[in-house]
This record gives structure tokens, sequence and C-alpha cells, in this order.
């Protein structure tokens, strides 16, 4: 076949860019699709910028910023995101740069300015001993979560360290090391902030509606004063080259089944071979056409599935090759098959067809970056702190689609035929022959988690400093740039048949978005055969009756779409996301999928096969132990929505593919279907595609079943279930409480913003993270849908202060509705009103209401009804239904982690002697 000509797309971003006398940068992108504001401040530094042995600060800052300033007081940055109404002031660290955003009703704009302004110029004398104490314990917690608990966690430490010499920036992780972190002193912290937190090295982004002339003014005024740092010298690209491939193994006390990763280094981000090198990786490993696949899946049977991902940073970049095996699986027989999988690669090459699938495919996920306003400000962003170009996606674009198969071939040449790698093997405890041969134990600290260790501090003790001078009153908040109005998008309906259709039209960016939504799901199943569902859904991926699971992947993929099925407690979904130019083609597609279901036997048994390594895979994670047994603990085991929705081994293996169709033929119909669309097509269209589905869909009748909701508990119990040598003990609190339907549901939902639903502006999370440090996050929520929901508070604490964490939550839930307070009032009505002007900003929020719209037949402008109901709220209506609502003596008491430590001290929260769940766990 000829080689097509590559596509010349033109994608531009405008914007306007200008910088101060000191050195900052400011990017502006004017977008006046919702009456929204996007603030990005972007720091050139992250892990890469510090040294050996004072690892962690770039991220330790992440977290200090938000807390105080000296114009916006304590609760910081935060605290005005609630009464702003904006999405939640968030930050993320990487190798190599920092940054802080969020979306704010277009009204706070000169508010956000302000309050940016004052984190990087009159910040850093907040910082006191207590604080940066407490907040070492946070980060601790956040690392502990995500990597010390956590299955396979350790992984990346191990990877980086074999991989990049002693020396090189990205030897160590972005978290950093708890001895670090706990080395860290207050002058380390000050002097590192000096250093790099300057407006010559930082950033700032404003996308969205406003007015720029106005702005710029804003801006002049509040950051021009910064005084501008020393000079930053560029650090230098240093890709690495391995001499030898280097093996390790780790014994993963959360791993019930081995897994091998491979690690090759590549390039840098933005050098002219990184695209090349994506599509190749994509080849390799993902789809099932991949070489890895076909071999290590498909053939071998080793494998539930390969994955292959690019860091491409800074200064150098990474390929991962990650393959989690089936159980006892000898990770040799893994390695040989990866190469197997190369030696085919080798004779035959990537396909013109294959190609332009990828290519396809990267083009719809470059564009979905570009799908909102807080999207575009951290592409804009990046773009001008690596290249100095805020419209470098134009070049991006273009060097993704001319990528070629001689260009693919080149890479793999350069980078990956014969060359070393570091390989890590990843194996339970008591499993070292199972890794690869040759394997040297990695070097991995483990923390000894000692009750009473850490420091008691209190970060609110008032402390006096000398004020940075400034040339106006900086503690005079401004005002609000007049009242900003949520603006209910204009909706489209239509009915075809039983077929509720509901939709909107918008042109941003050229996608589109349709969801299918089947009702019934899991509600539809037999107890003896949980699962039914997510089998099902994974089954009407794999092929068509004229496509085999791999013609039809590819189709999808060629067309640059992606169609997702997922099982749900209450539905199956079809999730399409598709260039706009292509939904006629994804929608015929989709009507194949839905109506002529391939039944391939060999699918089926390697999807039973696939979920079967799932349910083992939760069965060692802390959080998916917690999640399955709360949900027990709450419904009662005879109720299906206590089930885990992949079923269990006995129910699985007892699937048929006669089982499964049956099931299909009864369940899938067009009179339990609705179907939503948002994106670049309009009514006409969409109808177009659907009377074709509809006319070739025969209706069945279903009967979703109800379940009698459980007694509430009369009195609260305890549970606890045991993981040995548990780092963190995963809390879940709560009980069965309302329908979405319930006239007192979206009043609790309210009471629960300032409990734990409001981020930083709730009780829980200042009083055990921001108070005590006891956890990284925590959170409460009503979460019910036509059948009453579960109200669930969620947390992960350190182990040593289970009891203290548990206390402490008892206590805030005894004095809520007394010590509710009118400023509580206030923030809640503030946020919960205001932040309605960016409630439809992205796709998703926008098939988010129209599901609700057509789930429970509310009116379109249901979120201005219920603008009343926050508005007319009283604190006596708050104290009722807190008393009603959140009584800790009638609650599930659950916790996952450490029995021999912590069990026996669970009876002195005063609910009885605590109940062990798994009592034949080996104990320490």
């Amino acid at each position: 076949m000829a080689q097509e000509t590559p596509k010349k797309p033109h994608f531009e971003v405008k914007y306007e860019k200008f910088i101060l006398e000191n050195g900052l940068e400011i990017v502006f992108h004017i977008d006046r699709s919702d009456p929204v504001v996007a603030v990005n401040l972007t720091a050139h530094v992250g892990s890469a910028r510090e040294i050996k042995g004072r690892t962690g600060f770039a991220h330790m800052f992440e977290h200090l910023l938000f807390l105080e300033s000296e114009n916006l007081g304590k609760g910081g940055l935060d605290k005005l995101s609630a009464k702003i109404g904006g999405s939640g002031a968030n930050g993320s660290t990487t190798r190599d740069r920092t940054n802080y955003l969020q979306t704010v009703p277009k009204d706070a704009l000169e508010k956000m300015l302000w309050a940016e302004a004052d984190k990087l110029g009159w910040f850093i004398n907040t910082v006191t001993e207590a604080v940066l104490e407490k907040e070492k314990q946070v980060v601790k917690n956040e690392k502990r979560q995500s990597s010390d608990n956590a299955p396979y966690g350790h992984n990346w430490l191990v990877i980086d360290q074999n991989l990049y010499p002693q020396d090189h920036p990205y030897h160590w992780q972005v978290i950093g090391s708890l001895a670090d972190l706990q080395a860290a002193t207050l002058d380390d912290v000050k002097q590192f902030f000096k250093r790099w937190y300057v407006p010559n090295n930082v950033t700032l982004t404003v996308v969205g509606d406003f007015d720029p002339v106005q702005a710029k003014t804003w801006v002049e005024k509040y950051f021009s004063e910064i005084k501008s740092g020393n000079k930053i010298t560029a650090l230098k690209k240093r890709p690495i080259k391995l001499n030898e491939t280097v093996k390790r193994y780790y014994e993963d006390n959360f791993a019930n089944l081995p897994q091998i990763t491979r690690t090759y280094p590549t390039v840098e981000q933005y050098h002219p071979d990184a695209y090349a090198l994506n599509v190749l990786f994509e080849y390799l490993a993902n789809g099932k056409s991949a070489p890895l696949y076909k071999v290590l899946v498909e053939d071998k049977k080793l494998v539930p599935d390969a994955n292959m991902f690019h860091q491409a940073s800074e200064l150098a970049g990474q390929v991962y090759l990650i393959a989690k095996a089936y159980s006892d699986i000898d990770l040799d027989e893994v390695n040989k098959g990866i190469d197997e999988a190369f030696k085919q690669f080798e004779t035959n090459g990537i396909s013109e067809q294959d190609l332009q699938r990828i290519l396809a495919t990267q083009e719809t996920k470059f564009y979905d970056q570009f799908s909102s306003v807080l999207g575009k400000g951290a592409q804009l962003a990046q773009y001008n702190i690596y290249t100095g170009d805020p419209g470098y996606a134009e070049k991006i674009i273009k060097a993704i689609l001319s990528v070629t198969k001689q260009d693919v071939k080149r890479v793999y040449q350069q980078y990956i035929k014969n060359k070393n790698y570091v390989v890590t093997s990843f194996v339970p405890k008591g499993k070292v022959e199972l890794a690869v041969k040759g394997s040297t134990k990695a070097d991995v600290p483990e923390e000894q988690v000692i009750q009473g260790i850490e420091k008691q501090v209190d970060p609110n003790i008032v402390t006096t400093y000398a004020k940075t001078p400034s040339t106006f009153d900086r503690s005079k908040e401004p005002h609000y740039g007049g009242a900003t109005e949520a603006m209910v998008p204009d909706i489209w309906r239509a009915q075809l048949d039983t077929i509720q259709i509901l939709g909107i039209e918008v042109n941003e960016v050229p996608l589109v978005d349709v969801e299918i939504i089947i009702n019934g799901g899991q509600l539809l199943e037999q107890m003896d055969k949980v699962g039914m569902t997510n089998i099902l859904a994974q089954m009407l991926s794999s092929g068509t009756s004229n496509k085999t699971p791999e013609e039809l992947e590819n189709a999808i993929k060629q067309i640059g779409a992606s169609i997702r099925i997922e099982a749900n407690q209450e539905d199956i979904s079809v999730r399409v996301n598709t260039l706009a130019k292509n939904y006629s083609q994804a929608m015929n597609l989709v009507k194949e999928i839905l109506l002529e279901p391939r039944w391939d036997q060999k699918e089926f048994t390697l999807i039973k096969q696939q979920t079967l390594s799932q349910i083992r895979q939760q069965e060692a994670s802390p959080r998916s132990v917690a999640e399955n047994n709360f949900n027990e603990l709450i419904y009662g085991e005879n109720n299906i929505r206590a089930k885990n929705i992949l079923g269990n081994k006995d129910s699985v293996a007892a699937i048929s593919l006669e089982d499964l169709q049956t099931f299909y033929l009864k369940n899938i119909s067009p009179n339990q279907t609705r179907v939503h669309v948002v994106g670049a097509i309009d009514k006409k269209a969409v109808l177009a595609s659907l009377s074709e589905l509809k006319a070739n869909w025969p209706s069945t009748k279903v009967a979703i079943p109800s379940y009698d909701p459980p007694i509430e508990p009369k009195q609260s119990k305890v549970y606890f279930y045991d993981i040995p040598n548990a780092k963190q003990t995963v809390v879940n609190i709560g009980y069965l409480a309302l329908a979405v339907t319930d006239k007192n549901y979206y009043p609790a939902t309210i009471i629960n913003y300032i409990l734990g639903g409001g981020g930083f502006a709730s009780q829980l999370t200042q009083g055990l993270r921001e108070g005590k440090g006891y956890t990284y996050g925590i959170n409460s929520r009503f979460s019910g849908t036509k059948d009453p929901g579960i109200f669930r508070i969620f947390s992960q604490v350190r182990s040593n202060v289970t009891l203290e964490s548990a206390e402490l939550i008892k206590e805030i839930l005894e004095n809520y509705g007394k010590t509710y307070s009118q400023q509580d009032l206030v923030t809640s009505k503030s946020f919960l009103i205001k932040s309605n002007a960016r409630a439809f900003e992205t796709a998703n929020s926008k098939l988010g209401l129209l599901n609700n719209i057509s789930k429970y037949d509310w009116p379109e402008d249901y979120v201005k009804q219920r603008e009343k109901i926050v508005k007319n709220i009283t604190i006596q209506t708050v104290k009722t239904l807190a008393d009603k609502y959140l009584d800790p003596k009638q609650m599930i008491w659950f916790f996952v982690g450490d029995a021999n430590t912590q069990l026996a001290r669970m009876k002195a929260l005063g609910f009885g002697e605590p109940i062990l769940l798994n009592p034949a766990s080996p104990q320490k």
C-alpha cells in the first residue's frame, strides 16, 4: 500500500504573553464558553533541583503553599477557595516543576491573583517549626499511602535508584525519603524557597472568560513588587546509557502476584525521537494486535495483560514495560516471552495501517488535553517553561502526525534492540524463586511504625514575625468582580420509541462524547453468578459476529476513537470518545458491538482468567479489602449491593458462556436505555445514527429487582480486618442513609460540606490532617441513587494513631450540630452557590448533568432549584439534620490494618469489644 502523505493539521491556542520586570512570565488565553477562569502558577522546580540528603523539598512546598500566607491568614488558599466556589486549590510536583492551579467563577479572578501573589511574595515567614513538623507527617502519610502500604509501591524507587547514578537529579523519588523529610530543618526549607520560588522562575497562566486589559492591571498590581531572585541556570539534558542490564528483586508485603518491570533509558520530552517512541510503545504493548499481548497473554497465557508507557521528562526519559503475572508464574518465563515478542516486531515491523491507527488515537488524546480551561492553562504553562513558546501545541500535533514507519523501526533499533535495561521482580513474601534469575535483593528502607514515636505539635500556635513590606495594604481582600451566574447549557431532547436521548452541542474542540446507559447492571445478577455484568461488559468489547476481537479493536482505533463498556451496580454503560469527523463510523461500531456479539469461547476463557487474577490482586490491597468488606457490613451478605462487581472466585468459575448469552438476551434492551451526547455534533446527526441502532434492536421486558434495605444499626460496632505489618490503617465509618430522591438528601449534602465534603474547609480535614498530621486525606459523603446509599467517612491513617484518629472523628461527629456556626453556614452557602458557575464546564460534567436529568426526571434547571434550598437553609435545620444523620453511636466502624498492634486498642473507642473479621490471619 502506498504511504499516505502526513497530515498537516492547523491547531492553534491563541495567547498573549508578557513579562514583568522581575522576570515573571504571564500567559493569557481567552475562552468565553463558560463563566469561569483557570489560574495556574507554575514554578520551574521539582525534585531535580534538590540535592542528595535533602530530597522531597519541592513536593513539601506543594503542600506548604496552601496553608497560610501573611495576608490570607490561616487556611490560606484552601479557605479562600471554599468561599469563592473554586474547584479546590490543587497542585502537583514532578521531577521538573511544581504547579498550583484551580478553576474559579470569573468574578473571583482578582481574588485569585491577589492570593497567588501572596503565596509567592508573602508566604515564607508563616512557616514555623510546628507547621513544618506537622506537614512532614502529612507528606509521610502520603508516601505510605502511595508506596509503603500499597502493592508494588516501591517499584519506582528501585527502578530509579538503579537506572540513574547517585549524582543524577532523577536518582531519588519526587516525594523524597522518610529520612530526608524528617531531617529537614526550617532553615533548609526557607533557603530552598528563596532560591527557587522567585518571579524569574515562575509562569502564571490565566485562561477563561475575563477582560485581559483589566487582568493585566491586576497582575502588575499584585506581582510586580515581588523581588526577582538570583539568576537561574537551566539544567543540562542528561540522558542515561546503561553499561549492563541490572536485575533486582523485592519481596512485597502487599503483593499476591509476581510482577516484572523492564525499564529502558530513552530521550527527554520534546526530543524529535519522542513521538516515534510513543508510537513504538503503543504498538508493542497496547491492544490485542500488540506483539506483547499476542505472546504473553494469548499464546503463553502467562499474564492477564502487559503495558508500556513512556515518561519523558526535562532532562532524560525512560520507558516502563510492566507485566503482572498470574499466581506462581516464574518471571523468567515472562522475561523470555518479552524477548520473543520483540523478535516478532523485528521480523514484521509495523504496517502503515497500524501506524495510522495509533496516530489517530494519539490525535484524539492530544485534543482531550485542551477540553477544559484548567487543561489549557496547564499545557500553556508547561510549553512556556520547557520551550519558551506557549503556542508549542501546534508543533506537537504536527510532530505526532508526521511519524513514519521508518521512524518507528529506527527508534526501536536505537533505544530498545539489544540494549541494556533495569529489570525488577516484585514477588509475594516467601516467593523469591519467582524472580528473574540472577536478580539481587533491592535496597528498600522499611519504616518501623512505633507507637508514640512522632513529635506532638500544634501548628495552630500563633507566632509573630516581621511582615514583608508592600506599597499598599495587601490584607484587604479584593471585591468580587460583579455577579457570576451559573450557565445551564442548552439541552436538546428526543425520544426514539422507549430510548430517551439528551444532547448538548459544544464546538470548542473537534470531539464528541457519547454515553449509552442500559439500566440494570449488577442488580440483575443472581447471588451464585455474581460478576456476570462485569464479564458481559468485557465480552461485548471482544469482537462482533463480523470482526475478531483484534479486528474490532483496530477498527475503533483506526478512527481515533475509544469505546469503553463498563459494568456498574445499576447499569451497563457504553462510553464513546471520538473525533467529530468520525462520529458516524464510531456509532456504526457501537451498533455492531451491542447488537452482534461474537461470543468467542477463547476470549471468554481469557476474561474469566483475567477476572480471577484481579480478584486475587484485590485480596492483597488494603484499600480493596476495606471497600469489599465494608459493603458487606453495611448491606448484609444476602444483598447484591454488598457484592464486589468482579464477583468472587466461586461465582466467576460458575458462569458459563451460555449463562452470559441468556443474561444478554434478557437484559440488554432498548426499553431500559438512555443516551447522552456532548460535543461538536448536531441533533440531526445524532438522531440519524441512533435511529439505525434502534431499528435493529429487539426489545425485551426487563424487571429490575428491588432489595429491602438493611435495618439501620441501633448501636455502633467496631470491626477490624488484619493485614500484618500494615504501615497505615484504612478507615471506613458509616451506615445506609438516604436515597438521592429523598427530600432530605440534598440538605444532608449541604450539612456534610463542613464535616468532610469541603476538602480543606471541612472539620475532618482540619482536625486529622491539618491539626494532627494523622492522614494525607479524609472525606465524608452521602452517596444515594433512587435507592438509599451509604453515608461514609473514609481515610487512611498512620498505623500507630488508629485509635486516636477514630476518637477524633467520634468527637467531631458528637459535637458537629452543637458547634456548627453561622460562619460555617456562610462558607457552605458561598461555595455551593458560586461553584455552580463551573458546574458544566467539561464534557464529563455535561454528561453528568444529562444523566441526572434522564435518571431522576429532574428539570433542566435543577441546579438553580438547589440554589434556593441552599439560600433558605438555616442553622436550626443543619442542627436537626446533623442529629438525625450524623450520629456516631449508630454507625459501622471498620478498620483494616495491623491487628497485632492496633486491634486491642480499639476497645477504648467505647463501642464494645472489636470484632476481628479474619481471625485465622497470621500474627507477627
